[in-house]
């Protein structure tokens, strides 16, 4: 009986091609289409998935276009917990024109990398960095996106910090992992100071965040606290949260956003569900005379709705299928049209397995009324039925 079932699930749809080849399109589309939104909204959240849980970044309470001065990290290595501090500055400036947007910051070259373990940068390369004053340290891909190669000079104009800077790009590091990001643009933050003190006095030595490495996950609260309380009622207060805390912060700015991208993939789903839904009924109805034939020879009623279901499934899978096969080369397409926004596009294997439950749910459904139908029809109406 199970191979009657399966060996009809498998011709059925071939008695009307058009018609399946032009659903299976469209399940193809929308599986495709549903798994790009999951990666975008994945790629949201990109940066707080790879957060470190022993890494906190600690802030002006006020806002974070405030500072802090550079003193307070000695003070911040004191607190108990505390493995290693380092420090940060946003830059933002221009490469070439407006559009080459990628992270740019100011870091301390003695300890921003041995607080970022995932960012792979050779021992030679990273004593470069650190001998040159004009050094900078630019990730894989950002590298690859312009051309980059060590040795290269590398012009930027400051808009926050206000000139023409030229950077001397003396390594190239890989991530760790594969959602690691290789899109940021390091330079060294004693050189951004030394130009700060020919622009205003007043920003020299301020600091835009602290990096802070604890020792285990487990006592982050307790020393963001402590953090905090040895800074009460200073002139700059501090907001210490986890990494991914900090990440989600600006997430958040853009909730509505991604609740939008969100409904659009499951709207897409319903859509192509009612589709395949009636494709499903005008094949149930075609064949009513068959299922009335099959009942007076004897077959039950759930035999029947085997079939519906198991051709429903069948079409519904391999188009599912082929839909996933798909999403991988068509993320990897547009992800390297979009890094500069989403530095970390993969295709997730929980989007993935979100895609086979879409395809499983297509089929299930579509297939619902056209056999509940022809299970109950009766014999006598079913052989008599013109088409």
């Amino acid at each position: 009986m199970l191979a009657l079932i399966l060996r009809c699930a498998l011709r059925n749809p071939l008695r009307h091609r058009l018609r399946t080849t032009l659903t299976v399109a469209g399940i193809v589309v929308a599986i495709l289409a549903f798994g790009l939104l999951r990666t975008v909204v994945s790629a949201w959240y990109a940066g707080a998935d790879a957060a470190s849980d022993k890494r906190l970044i600690t802030r002006n309470a006020i806002s974070l276009a405030f500072s802090m001065p550079l003193a307070y990290a000695e003070r911040i290595r004191g607190v108990e917990g505390v493995t290693g501090v380092s420090w940060a500055n946003w830059f933002g400036g221009i490469y070439i024109d407006a559009r080459n947007f990628f992270p740019q910051s100011a870091v301390d070259a003695e300890t921003y990398f041995s607080l970022y373990p995932e960012f792979v940068l050779p021992e030679e390369q990273l004593t470069a960095f650190r001998r040159d004053r004009r050094g900078a340290v630019a990730g894989a891909k950002l590298a690859a996106r312009y051309g980059w190669k060590v040795g290269d000079v590398i012009p930027i104009k400051g808009t926050i910090y206000p000139g023409n800077y030229e950077f001397v790009l003396r390594g190239i590091y890989h991530g760790a992992r594969s959602s690691t990001d290789e899109n940021q643009f390091l330079f060294q933050w004693e050189f951004l100071n030394e130009r700060i003190k020919q622009l205003s006095m007043a920003r020299v030595n301020q600091i835009g965040v602290f990096l802070v490495g604890i020792d285990e996950p487990s006592h982050a609260a307790a020393v963001s606290k402590r953090i905090d309380e040895t800074f009460r009622n200073s002139l700059a207060e501090t907001l210490t949260e986890t990494e991914k805390a900090f990440q989600l912060s600006f997430v958040a700015m853009t909730g509505t956003i991604v609740n939008a991208i969100q409904l659009v993939s499951y709207v897409i789903i319903l859509i192509i569900m009612a589709v395949m839904a009636n494709t499903m009924a005008m094949s149930a109805r075609e064949r009513t005379r068959e299922y009335a034939t099959l009942k007076a020879l004897g077959f039950r009623g759930w035999v029947v709705a085997s079939l519906i279901y198991a051709e429903s499934m069948a079409i519904a899978l391999v188009a599912g299928g082929i839909g996933i096969a798909a999403t991988g080369p068509a993320a990897r397409f547009v992800g390297s049209k979009l890094d500069a926004i989403f530095p970390i596009f993969n295709v997730s294997p929980g989007t993935i397995q979100q895609q086979w439950a879409a395809a499983l749910v297509i089929g299930i459904t579509s297939a619902l009324i056209p056999a509940r139908r022809a299970v109950r029809v009766k014999i006598i109406d079913g052989l008599r039925q013109v088409l």
